[in-house]
């Protein structure tokens, strides 16, 4: 049997939340140390204790990422050859109406943990950045003509009138090493930032970042009680209660759905890997998209629900189109993902009426 990599002192900010609870299964009896920093949130975590989810051998420091006292503390204590950077708000729509909430969470959490470890005169090796598909915006489109374009944000006017679509166009892929960051929300703006501060700061320390830009997160362990938990989870409680999903724009909004075991399993790799440059940005996805209303029609079906309606409405800011090429992902870490989106909705929908 071959041996696996043993890790040094692994760090992980908001790590006991959805993804950092599932990572620490897959990786925290590997490490010397998995220490974890998570404020426990209530709109993510119901109670403030310890998640159930978070493995045993993680150890746990309820704090807050923007406190500088946290930082002192925690690095007076433990010197991470690994820090993994989860800790952020996350809610897109939400981002549009509590912009400095957002800010003070991703990037003010982000320059307090490496003001943090200046004062203790650390520099970590290798950073991992949770960064999100939400840096992208609309991305580019591909004209009948062939041209390339990045056609921007649309307009408040332009849902006004339901033209939901690019005229004579059809959206492409975004892949990290072709498409130009462009975020159409404060979120988007916000994880890009996290992105160039840690490059930033790391290039001038000569360590070194692992940029994982992740699509539609879902599946077990997810938060039931947030809003802005997404709408894979929001949908399959409605269809649960016989309720009627309700579909916004035409229906042909696309998402690329991920399962979140192969979300760890692309930390988890990016991890035992390494650094590979000073700099590696990589597009973490399924590599599929899915509409909405594909999604809502096949929760709907399961349950026995009514089926879904479209109604026409519209969230100002919302990306149109959202899925990504994981081809280069693919080639450089030893990682594929395993669940498609009709095996991982399944298995959502039966965990969801276990927690019920």
């Amino acid at each position: 049997m071959t041996a696996q990599p043993a890790l040094g002192t692994v760090l992980v900010t908001g790590g006991a939340g959805f993804i950092g609870c599932a990572l620490s299964q897959q990786l925290a009896d590997r490490a010397e140390r998995w220490i974890v920093i998570d404020k426990l949130h209530p709109q993510v975590h119901p109670t403030a204790d310890r998640p159930a989810d978070l493995h045993a051998a993680a150890e746990l420091v309820v704090g807050d990422v923007t406190d500088p006292a946290v930082w002192d503390a925690v690095l007076a204590d433990v010197r991470p050859d690994v820090i993994v950077h989860l800790a952020a708000e996350t809610g897109t729509a939400q981002s549009l109406h509590e912009a400095t909430r957002h800010a003070e969470a991703n990037v003010v959490g982000t320059t307090e943990m490496l003001d943090g470890l200046g004062r203790a005169g650390q520099v970590p090796p290798h950073f991992v950045l949770s960064s999100s598909r939400a840096v992208y915006g609309e991305g580019q489109w591909k004209r009948t003509d062939g041209t390339v374009y990045e056609p921007g944000q649309r307009s408040h006017a332009q849902f006004e009138r339901g033209e939901w679509d690019f005229p004579d166009s059809t959206p492409l892929p975004s892949r990290a090493a072709v498409t130009i960051p462009a975020p159409t929300s404060v979120y988007g703006a916000t994880k890009l930032a996290q992105e160039h501060i840690i490059s930033a700061w790391a290039g001038a320390h000569d360590a070194n970042l692992t940029i994982l830009r992740l699509q539609n997160v879902y599946g077990p362990g997810q938060s039931l009680i947030n809003s802005y938990t997404g709408i894979v989870s929001l949908f399959s409680q409605l269809a649960m209660d016989g309720g009627t999903i309700q579909i916004y724009e035409d229906g042909r909004i696309t998402r690329d759905f991920v399962f979140i075991e192969d979300i760890a399993s692309a930390f988890t790799a990016a991890i035992l890997a390494g650094p590979t440059a000073s700099v590696s940005r990589y597009d973490i996805g399924s590599g599929v998209g899915t509409t909405i209303h594909e999604l809502a029609n096949s929760i709907a079906e399961y349950h026995g629900a009514p089926a879904p309606t479209i109604n026409g409405a519209y969230r100002d800011g919302d990306v149109r189109h959202a899925e990504c090429s994981i081809e280069d992902s693919l080639a450089a870490l030893d990682w594929k993902p395993e669940w498609d989106v009709t095996r991982g909705v399944a298995a959502l929908q039966e965990w969801i009426a276990a927690q019920r």
